[in-house]
Order: structure tokens, then sequence, then C-alpha cells
């Protein structure tokens, strides 16, 4: 009789996909939650209903809507309830209605970092605590999320949010097939006897001492898979232990700890082990002292089986997107920092002011003067009274403006082989930044020194004219084209803005900053310039246009601690994407 199938790719990750639903649904805060990669559509609708279908009744699910406010995530004053009755009422916020069940966060990539740092908390102590408008309470918040991640490579989750999720799965590729043919859950439907293992054994956490054996080997095993985290190897024994309630074990096993490992440290993996050097007297295959196939797995120790696991778990290419530092580009210092207004801009909360010169924010000031309703109205019944204390104006944001200017190497070793080329991508990216209404700049180099084509400006028709017209030829004065970079980019944040470089060259300098002929100096000159806006912390986007990716371009790039983009790999979608990734946020 013939082997059964391997399962496709896509089924296997189906598979995986259903029991992490299992897992998840059996204790969610436990477990913390769950990281999904997959693009909205029949697939992942599925593996939430899955999710949901495997939740024990009771256990609520809650959809977090985008730029939620803090009084509907946290709680906060019931102001028509309060006003009613002159005292404090409570309206419990999101968080505390999903208790014990799960959190759903669509775009999770473009989180807020103060929305990321309230879920954090509840994540690591289970409870929301208020202390506002006269309410001082804790409410319990015991819950899992799931983040519905929809970016790309370049952005995703905050990684304080990452760390406390025991899993992560990517579904792109898994198709509508693929759900089709295989189970619609797995274990869905826990016992309660499971559950309630899964609880104890979630709670005793790596404070037992029982499995000491096991925790050493997740612990070892994460450290030689470069896991820096010591949350990861906790997770790793918490859901080994889950994994073993709800199969009816009061220990966990080998197969436990295998398919623990493979869920929570693979896809955490930054480094794959070196391979242990074997004895020199190895047995031969024939020997009676080989392990044979019935007892071999017998003698493997724990950790042998747990890398294996881990190995075999590893997609393959994701080491190497890992191995690719990801974009962290400094922030703006305060003279680019979005600036506060009076009466115009965005709203972003409220505080105690004087309304005859701001705006009054007048749900706030009912806010502030409900609590004290009972106290005041004892000669004014009917009335609410108002006190000078109550009174609160609105705060606003204006949107800091954002300033591309675009260095562009126009010497003759750029002109011969990529100007052509560099100005239509330069053509792209000025029409990205036209797109966010933004203003340009663009700066040329060649010959002894640099010239300002086109000082800051919303046209995008005198933008594409000075570039139509840039002429090629000549030396590469780079050092003075970053000075003049640099020069501008300085000028537009003392302006108030944000400026964001784009700089396209080869990094081959050969006319140092005094406009001598040399290369040596030149790219010593190159360098520090560079350094200049690593000083700075001015965010910036540095493009090899050399056919090839040239090592000075390279070097150029980490001195100015600017993103690298080889621009043979660069199409229009991805050079908007880089430059979006580049600029600062708003």
């Amino acid at each position: 009789m013939s082997a059964p199938p391997e399962p496709e790719p896509g089924g296997a990750a189906w598979e995986t996909a259903l029991r992490v639903a299992t897992l998840l649904s059996a204790d969610p805060h436990g477990c913390g939650g769950v990281r999904l990669r997959a693009r909205p559509g029949p697939v992942r609708d599925a593996w939430l209903a899955a999710l949901s279908a495997a939740l024990p009744p009771g256990r609520p699910v809650r959809r977090m809507p985008a730029g939620i406010a803090d009084d509907r995530l946290l709680g906060g004053l019931d102001l028509p309830a309060t006003l009613a009755t002159g005292r404090p009422v409570l309206q419990r916020g999101l968080l505390a209605e999903a208790d014990g069940g799960l959190l759903i966060v669509p775009m999770a990539e473009r989180l807020d970092a103060g929305i990321a740092a309230r879920l954090a908390s509840c994540l690591d102590t289970g409870i929301v605590a208020l202390a506002r408008d006269g309410l001082a309470a804790r409410l319990p918040a015991r819950i899992g999320l799931v983040l519905l991640d929809e970016g790309d490579d370049e952005e995703g989750p905050p990684d304080a949010l990452l760390e406390r999720l025991a899993f992560r799965l990517d579904l792109d590729g898994v198709s509508v097939r693929d759900v089709a043919a295989g189970p619609k859950t797995r274990d869905a439907a826990p016992t309660s006897e499971a559950r309630s293992l899964s609880r104890s054994g979630a709670e005793k956490g790596v404070r037992s001492s029982d499995g000491a054996a096991l925790i050493e080997s997740l612990c070892s095993t994460a450290c030689t898979f470069g896991v820096a985290s010591l949350r990861a190897p906790i997770l790793a024994l918490r859901i080994a232990r889950l994994a073993a309630a709800l199969d009816g074990a009061r220990e966990p096993e080998e197969t436990h700890a295998v398919e623990a490992a493979a869920l929570v440290l693979a896809p955490r993996a930054t480094r794959l082990p070196e391979p242990r050097a074997e004895a020199a007297d190895r047995p031969e295959p024939g020997s009676t002292d080989a392990p044979t196939e019935r007892d071999g797995g017998a003698d493997r120790p724990l950790d042998d089986v747990v890398l294996a696991a881990i190995r075999a778990a590893i997609p393959p290419g994701l080491l190497a997107l890992l191995a690719c530092e990801r974009v962290r580009n400094a922030k703006a210092g305060k003279a680019g920092a979005p600036a506060a207004s009076a009466r115009s801009g965005r709203a972003v909360g409220s505080r105690p002011g004087d309304p005859r010169r701001a705006r009054l924010d007048l749900v706030a000031t009912l806010r502030a003067a409900a609590p004290w309703q009972r106290l005041r109205t004892s000669s004014t019944a009917g009335r609410i009274v108002i006190r000078t204390d109550d009174l609160r104006i609105t705060r606003y944001r204006q949107r800091s403006e954002t300033t591309t200017i675009f260095a562009v190497d126009a010497s003759g070793s750029s002109a011969i082989e990529r100007l052509a080329e560099a100005k239509g991508a330069v053509e792209g990216l000025l029409a990205e930044s036209y797109a966010r209404r933004d203003r340009v700049a663009l700066v040329a180099f060649r010959g002894a020194g640099a010239d300002i084509v086109l000082p800051p400006t919303r046209s995008l028709v005198r933008a594409k004219r000075g570039l139509a017209g840039l002429p090629g030829g000549g030396g590469t004065p780079l050092a003075a084209g970053l000075d003049a970079a640099l020069a501008l980019a300085l000028a537009v944040r003392r302006a108030g803005g944000t400026p964001l470089v784009v700089l396209l060259t080869d990094g081959r300098a050969n006319i140092a900053r005094s406009g001598e002929p040399g290369r040596a100096q030149a790219a010593e000159d190159a360098l520090a310039a560079a350094r200049a806006f690593r000083g700075e912390g001015l965010p910036a986007l540095l493009i090899d246009t050399a056919f090839r990716p040239q090592d000075p371009a390279r070097r150029l790039a980490e001195a100015m601690a600017a993103r690298y983009l080889p621009l043979p790999q660069a199409d229009a979608a991805r050079l908007g994407a880089a430059v979006r990734a580049a600029a600062p946020a708003r």
C-alpha cells in the first residue's frame, strides 16, 4: 500500500492555523493573541469564523474601531446617566466588554503608539484602571488580541505588542481551495476539564518546579535561534502546557514541546544554529551500535528534538527577510515637530483653560462638572451648575508639512549609466509627494559643486521642468551635494516643516570639499558629510543608481542612518512605499 500523499504547503498552513485557533480559544489571555498576516478575503474570514466557533460559550469577541478614543477603549463617565442622577456613573469600555474573550484589531500595522501601550498594559495585568472624571475603578480585562496585519514588509504592528503574543500566522499562501479541502475546525470544542487544566497550567507559568527539562530545553533553543526576548520561552512553555491540557495530559510530553517550539519560537528565529561537530568514531550504518528507527527517537535528547522541529517549521526565506534591517528612521527634532494651535488643526483632546482664548470643549466641560451636581444643585434644582474650574478648551495640533528634498547625482558616472532612469524614478517620487500635498525641492551636484535647481515648492510642473533640464557630466562632488541637501533640510526644519532627503547616487565620489580631484579624500569628505545627517537626526533614503549595488553607496547609507534601496530592484510601487516608510510620522 502506498503512503498517503503529503499535504500541500497551503493545506499544511491551514491545518496549523486551525490548531492555533484551538489553542487561542482555550485561553485567550494566557496566549496573549495572534498576529495574522492576511489580506481581506474569504481565507481570513474563514479563519476568524473558525476561531469564533472554537471559543467556549459566553466568551465575547469584540472588534476595535480605527481611531478609537480613550473613553471608548478604557471606559469613562456615562454623561447622560451622571447628569440624570447627579453622581458619577461608570461606562465600561471596549477592553472591559471583551473580558475573557478576544479583541480584533484591524489595520494593526498602523496602530497608534498610545493605543498599543494601553493594549500591552492590559495584556500584562488583565486589568483596566480608571482614575478620571471623578471615577476610580479597576475593571477585569483578561483579553487576547487578534492583530490583523495587512501591511507589507516595511511595516508591521508595534514590537511591544508582538512580543506579548504567542502566535504569528501568515495566510497569504493559503487559497480558498485549501480552506474548502481542509477541516472546518480542529478540536474546536475543548472539554471543560481541558479548559480547567489549561487555566491552571497557564497560571503556574514558569514558577512550577515540574518539567525542568522542558523549561531548560525551550530556553536553550530560544537562545540558539537568536530569540532575545524572555517572553518567548515563557509563552512556549505556556503553549506546551495548554496543548497537553487539551489532549488530556497532566504534564507536557515531547510532542507538546515540539508543537510549542514550532508555533512560538520558529516565527521569532533570527538565525540558524551552526551544525554540531560529529564524532570521528561514528558507527557505520550497518553496525549494531547504530540507533534504529525504533529506538533512535527515544534516545535523542529533548533539545535535539525541539531544534529539529524549529528547523522544519521555519519557512524558506524567513531568515533572509529577518536579516534585512527593519527601517527605523530617526525622529525629527523639536523644530520640526507638529505645531500646536489654539483654534485650528486636528483635535487631540482637551485641557482646563479660558474659552475666550480658545474653543470651548462642551462635552469635556460637562464631564468635569457632572460629578459635582448633587452638591451644587441644592438651590438651583433642574439646572446644571458649571464653575470656572470645570471649563475645558479643545487642544489642536496642526499637520507638520513635509518637504521632500531630492539630491541627484548628475556627474559623469551617473549620467553615462543611470541618470535617465534616475530622472524617471524622481518623477515617480515627485508624484507621490504631490499626492500627499507636500513640498518638493531638487538639489543637483556635478562638476565642482552643488546647485539648488528647485527651491521647496508645491508645483509639480516646476519640479518636472527643473528635472528635465538637469544636465549631466563632470566629476562627483558628493560631499558638496550632501552639504547642500543638509543645509536646505535644516532650513526647512527651522521654518517648522519636516524634511525628508532622498539621495540618488552611485556613491563613488571623486571631488573633495575643496574642489580638488582625488577619490580617497573625496570619499572621506562624503562620509563626514553623511555623519552630519545622522547627528541631526534627519530621515533619509539613499537610492543606489549603479547597475549593480555598490559598497560605497551602502557605507554612505549606513553613515547617514538612511534607508538603502538599489534602483535595479525599485519599481514605482516600491519607491513610493520606501518614501512613505522613510517619511517621519505625522
